[in-house]
C-alpha cells in the first residue's frame, strides 16, 4: 500500500492555509474597477491604529480593520460596523502577505497580494472560514497606512 503524500508546501510566511488563486480572473475582474485614490476625502485618513509605528519598510505589525459584511459569531454585528484587530504584514519579493484578526483574536484572515508599485492585488482569505474568499484590491498610501477594499467593502491596514 503506497502512502499519499502529506507534505503541503505554504507559499505563506505564517505558516496558516495559503488563499487559493490569489489572482485568478475574479480578482483580476475586481482590480480592474476597484479605485483607490489615498487622498484626504478617503475614509482611512484619520489614524485610528493603536500599534506603534514600526520603521520602513512595510513588513511588521499594524492595526487592521474592516467592514462590509457581519460576522455572525458576534453579537449584534452589522456589515457597517468595523471589526478591528491587529495585523502582521510580510513582504516577500513582489507579494505581499497581510494576516490580521478581529474579534478580540478569535477570527483570522490572509491576504496574498502581488505588489505593483504601490498598488497590492490579490485574494482573501478567512482562515477560520476558509469558504470565504473575496477579490482583495490595495494600495499603499505611505509606510503607516495601506488602503484596501473588497467587493463588500473596506479592508484597511494602520500603524
Amino acid at each position: 500500500m503506497q502512502q499519499a503524500n502529506t507534505n503541503l508546501v505554504i507559499r505563506n510566511p505564517f505558516g496558516t492555509m495559503d488563499v487559493p488563486e490569489p489572482n485568478d480572473a475574479e480578482v483580476m475582474n475586481y482590480a480592474a474597477t476597484a479605485a483607490l485614490a489615498g487622498d484626504a476625502g478617503d475614509v482611512n485618513t484619520a489614524a485610528w491604529g493603536a500599534i506603534a509605528a514600526a520603521s520602513d519598510p512595510l513588513d511588521g505589525t499594524w492595526a487592521s480593520r474592516w467592514n462590509g459584511g457581519a460576522d455572525p459569531t458576534i453579537a449584534g454585528d452589522t456589515p457597517d460596523k468595523w471589526k478591528e484587530g491587529r495585523a502582521e504584514v510580510r513582504v516577500i519579493g513582489e507579494r505581499i502577505y497581510l494576516r490580521f484578526d478581529w474579534d478580540h483574536g478569535r477570527r483570522h484572515g490572509l491576504i496574498d497580494a502581488a505588489r505593483e508599485g504601490t498598488r497590492l492585488v490579490g485574494k482573501y482569505i478567512n482562515l477560520t472560514n476558509p469558504a470565504i474568499m473575496r477579490p482583495w484590491v490595495g494600495r499603499v498610501v505611505d509606510p503607516t497606512r495601506i488602503d484596501g477594499c473588497f467587493p463588500n467593502g473596506r479592508l484597511d491596514f494602520r500603524r
